[in-house]
This record gives C-alpha cells, structure tokens and sequence, in this order.
C-alpha cells in the first residue's frame, strides 16, 4: 500500500517521539567531578553500586536510576563498578528527585541517603545529600529541567565528597576492630587516603512539603542497577 508524503512525514515524527520518549524521563545528563588523588573510595578497586528508588512517585524510576549510577561511576573512573564477590557496595535510596511550579517558580529537591559497606559487609560511612532549589519562573527557559539540574548537581557533589571521605584505613580495619591496623604486608603500596573534608548541612527550608517533592519511604527488594 502506498503512502502519501504527508502520512510518511507524519509516521516520521510519531517514530521521533516516541525514541524521545525512551531517553531519561528527567531530560539530565550525568554531571562528572573526577578527581586523580582519589581514583575510588577507599583506594578499593572494586564495587558494586545500587541505586534504590524510595520515591512517592516513581515516574521516570529507570532514568533516574541512570542518570545518578551514571553520575558516580564516571566520577571514579578508576573503580571497576560490576564488581562481584570481594567487593564493597555504594547503596542509595533516592527519597525525591523531582521540580514542582509554585506560583512564579519552581521547587525542586534531590535527596537521598548513601551507605557504604566493605566487602564483608561491614558499613564504613553513611550519610544524607539533600538539596533544595527555588527558582523563578524565567521566560524562555525551561525552568523545571533548570531547577532539578541545580539540585542534582549540588546533591552529587556532596555525594561524591562523602565518598571520598572513605579512608583506605576504614576498608582495612578487620570486623569488631575499633582501632587502625596496619595493612598486611604488599598491601600498601597504591594505596591512597583522601583528605576530603565532608560536610552535612543540618539546615533543611522545610519549603518542599508538596505533592511529589515530599520525602517519602519504603521497604523495597533491592534493586541493583
């Protein structure tokens, strides 16, 4: 059967769509903040990373996931991520991840909760990166997509900075060990300690208490990306 021009064009644009549809569902790109002094947490190689989605809603659940496993693992370009048996795990549960107007601007939250384990198990750090961003409803410009940029943006920067806060001596500390212990012999070498200081902002504007920006959880199976 033949097809006009403009059916073609038409079926065209529908195709079109619907790939757009399938990218991200938040529009973002990873952000990358890699630093040489600190190629993994812990000067451990090898991880495994799991990014939960604890959200109200979860519309987008699989793009989000993305964007921020994405984010993490090419700002450790030295770790090797799919690690499996004798590795350590980075788990975050994303609480909201989401941009709201509100009369002439846009409120939008990126918050979520990171523990870090060795590979025994044991949990090393764990810690909140929670941000918060109002802004105006600028004319030509899409401020929702803005808004959760600057969010995300602040959020992973204080994620990544908690986990280079991770010591080599903490991923050598044995279970039960309360002090440092000197790593076994050949282990030392290579190995290097961040001295990033993290910082944990106790302030919370308490302005995102609406429908979708409100913090939300729970009990899921794990769902390893």
């Amino acid at each position: 059967m033949n097809r006009s021009p403009a059916s073609s064009l038409g079926a065209a644009v529908a195709v079109l769509l619907v790939a757009a549809g399938c990218g991200s569902s938040t529009g973002l790109t990873p952000v990358t903040y890699p630093d040489p002094a600190v190629p993994c947490p812990g000067a451990l190689r090898s991880w495994k990373l799991e990014v939960l989605d604890r959200r109200a809603r979860r519309e987008g659940s699989e793009g989000m996931q993305a964007l921020v496993g994405n984010s993490i693992r090419q700002s450790f370009p030295g770790c090797q991520w799919d690690g499996a048996g004798d590795a350590g795990r980075v788990q975050l549960e994303v609480h909201r991840f989401a941009a709201v107007a509100d009369g002439n601007s846009w409120e939008a939250a990126a918050d979520w909760s990171v523990v870090v384990s060795d590979p025994s198990g044991r949990t090393l750090t764990e810690f909140e990166a929670s941000e918060e961003v109002s802004r105006p409803n600028y004319r030509g410009s899409n401020n929702e997509k803005e808004a959760l940029r600057e969010a995300f943006d602040r959020a992973m920067r204080r994620t990544l900075a908690g986990l280079r806060s991770v010591t080599s001596a903490a991923v050598l500390r044995p279970p039960g060990r309360t002090g440092l212990v000197a790593p076994a012999a050949g282990r030392l070498e290579g190995l290097s300690v961040s001295s990033t200081i993290f910082e944990v902002s106790a302030i919370r504007s308490g302005v995102l208490f609406c429908a979708g920006l409100e913090r939300f959880s729970q009990p899921r199976p794990l769902e390893v990306l």
